[in-house]
């Protein structure tokens, strides 16, 4: 979940730092630091809490290095404090390392370093990697093969970003299942943790795979393998600029995101339909005849991604007929799956770079599984290590809190869907109505976007609540999963959501004179049955706000909001939108920071 940023370059390097730093806050941070080469000697400065703390502590100090690395730091070993933030140098202070990851036998490598003399000064995994880097160095006198010895001995995750008054003009990088991207402009070489941080320099970029080394000095890049032979790398050009990732004149990202939804989904949409009868996947046509032989899929995801994989998994069954299971990542890598090369897995990640996400495609293809990606970011991990990937096309999305990707998400699910269904032979005529029904989709969108002071009015309800109850059968259970989880996310607030057929098993017990109950009722075929749920809760003081169809009969409720007429496998895209806004506007009455929940991260890196 940390940040990363680093320079090697002809003018003062503590701008790119910062400025990389600040883009890549969305990542969930408690501290940051940065470490420059000033002359013969490292200078570190670190603070805890928010990068305004850092830069706070700079802004007397004349930093004019031209070599550095920066970092934000999300506590996994040890505290937020100022010994636990990164950068971490080793005991003469000629080498300092930022990382990123989890390093998985630093017990047993602190403990032979403790035995060498090395004297630790903070709790983290981290710092054993730049005692080892000292280390080997002291054995080989060349740092890139201390490089090379180190990520041979350490387990784990990482992404390293080391400088060193040995070699004071270079950044060394390596990497193993945490991001890195890798940019160069005519003066400067840069490396960063996500795309953002190096957008206002240069949009040509490089993609280190795992155990490459990377080497940055001034306007150069060499490549390595973990063996020290050099390798040659491609560049990829970033389709979008940071003008994208700016507020463009919302108050937040996450409402700038919501009202991008519409465009989006439509950008998503672009060249997968066409007419009104065929869905255009060519990412999947070399694996088009492989369809007929899976007897079982997996979705696997974590988080909102997890809710998208709910819905796919739902209509992929309807559609095909595969015996379809969803699964949380974190779960699937340990429940040892029967999965084999019959089995097509299916794997959603926003960032492309979710660790147990990862971790779960690895295994999935360990077992001879077909592997699908379904990301947002070109050339993520995710992209790189499956056999097929389908990216979403939601653009940059800096709020914490997912929304554009989880509607694109649902949509490629369902073209995904889809395209089965054509590579099988089952079209029908529901299937040529949902395609017809999928255009109208963004300008629906556009139409409940009217309606946002009628969901601000709802969101009022919760002003003074700490609980509330979401319901929804078939697929509107996976919408309301989402929904009660937008809400604790933004606003802090408790939402349980719960199959509506099960609140006399148990959860109704809760509900009292005043509780909130959000409910969605949009699948023909047990709307009316939700909506009977609903009287239950009335009749024990609920106040219900519902979304459902037009056509239902609804008594006693105390919000209803009639979503659009299209096919009911598309309403999963619609009424995420108006959860979502519920969700921003109880957090605004709350007094909550959208953009940057306590206790969450973007990008979820480790386990």
């Amino acid at each position: 979940m940390c940040g990363i940023t680093a320079i090697s370059a002809n003018k003062e390097a503590l701008p790119f730092l910062l400025q990389g730093l600040e883009k890549l806050e969305y990542r969930g941070y408690d501290s940051a630091g940065i470490t420059t080469i000033e002359g013969n000697h490292l200078f570190t400065k670190k603070a805890k809490g928010r990068l305004q703390n850092l830069k706070d502590l700079l802004k007397d100090e004349n930093v004019l290095g031209h070599v550095g690395i920066g970092h934000t730091r999300w506590a996994t070993h040890g505290i937020p404090s100022n010994l636990n933030s990164h950068p971490h140098t080793n005991n003469d202070e000629t080498i300092s390392l930022v990382h990123n990851g989890i390093i998985e036998n630093y017990r047993e490598l602190k403990e032979i370093l403790i035995l060498q003399g090395y004297q630790f000064h903070s709790e983290t995994d981290s710092e054993v990697v730049v005692h080892m880097m000292d280390y080997y160095y002291k054995k080989e006198k060349n740092l890139q093969k201390a490089l090379e010895r180190v990520i041979t001995r350490i387990e784990g995750s990482y992404a390293l970003c080391i400088v060193s008054t040995i070699e004071p003009d270079k950044v060394f990088i390596a990497k193993k299942d945490s991001p890195l991207v890798i940019g160069k402009t005519a003066d400067a070489s840069v490396a960063a943790s996500d795309i953002p941080a190096i957008l206002d320099y240069t949009k040509d970029v490089y993609f280190l795979e795992d155990y490459e080394i990377a080497i940055l000095n001034k306007g150069n890049v060499s490549f390595f393998d973990q063996y020290g032979n050099p390798i040659e790398k491609e560049i990829t050009t970033i389709p979008y600029d940071n003008e994208a990732a700016q507020k463009g004149g919302y108050d937040t990202f996450m409402l700038k995101e919501i009202h991008e939804q519409p465009y989006a989904i439509a950008e998503t949409l672009r060249g997968r339909v066409e007419g009104t009868d065929r869905i255009i996947l060519p990412e999947l046509d070399a694996i088009h005849d492989k369809f007929k032989t899976f007897n079982k899929a997996y979705f696997v995801a974590c988080g909102t991604a997890y809710h998208a994989c709910l819905s796919g998994a739902n209509i992929l069954e309807r559609l095909t007929g595969i015996p379809t299971f969803t699964q949380v990542a974190s779960e699937f890598r340990y429940c040892d799956p029967i999965v084999d090369e019959k089995t097509m897995c299916v794997f959603v990640s926003q960032s492309g770079e979710t660790a147990d996400t990862m971790a779960a495609l690895r295994l999935a293809k360990e077992k001879g599984c077909t592997t699908i990606a379904v990301a947002n970011v070109l050339g993520s991990s995710i992209s790189r290590e499956a056999d097929h990937t389908i990216y979403t096309c939601a653009g940059p999305e800096i709020a914490v809190a997912s929304t554009k990707a989880y509607t694109t998400q649902l949509i490629v699910l369902l073209l995904l869907g889809m395209y089965i269904s054509q590579a099988l032979g089952n079209e029908n005529e529901d299937y040529k109505r949902i395609i017809e029904g999928i255009a109208s989709l963004p300008q629906h969108i556009e139409n409940i976007l009217k309606d946002e002071k009628t969901f601000e009015h709802y969101a009022s309800y919760l002003k003074d609540l700490k609980d509330t109850y979401y319901i929804g059968r078939s697929l509107d259970y996976a919408t309301v999963l989402e929904g009660a989880l937008k809400l604790k996310e933004v606003s802090y607030v408790h939402a349980d959501a719960y199959i509506a057929g099960e609140l006399k098993h148990g959860p109704i017990a809760l509900i009292e004179q005043g509780s909130l109950v959000i409910a969605v009722a949009t699948q023909p075929n047990i709307a009316a049955k939700t909506i009977s749920n609903i009287q239950e809760t009335i009749a024990r003081g609920a106040n219900v706000i519902l979304f459902t169809i037009d056509g239902q009969e609804v008594g006693n409720v105390k919000e209803t909001y009639i979503l659009p007429d299209v096919d009911p496998i598309l309403q999963s895209v619609l009424v995420a939108v108006p959860l979502q806004l519920i969700a921003y506007y109880a957090a605004g009455l709350k007094g909550c920071d959208v953009d940057k929940p306590r206790n969450l991260a973007k990008s979820v890196t480790v386990e």
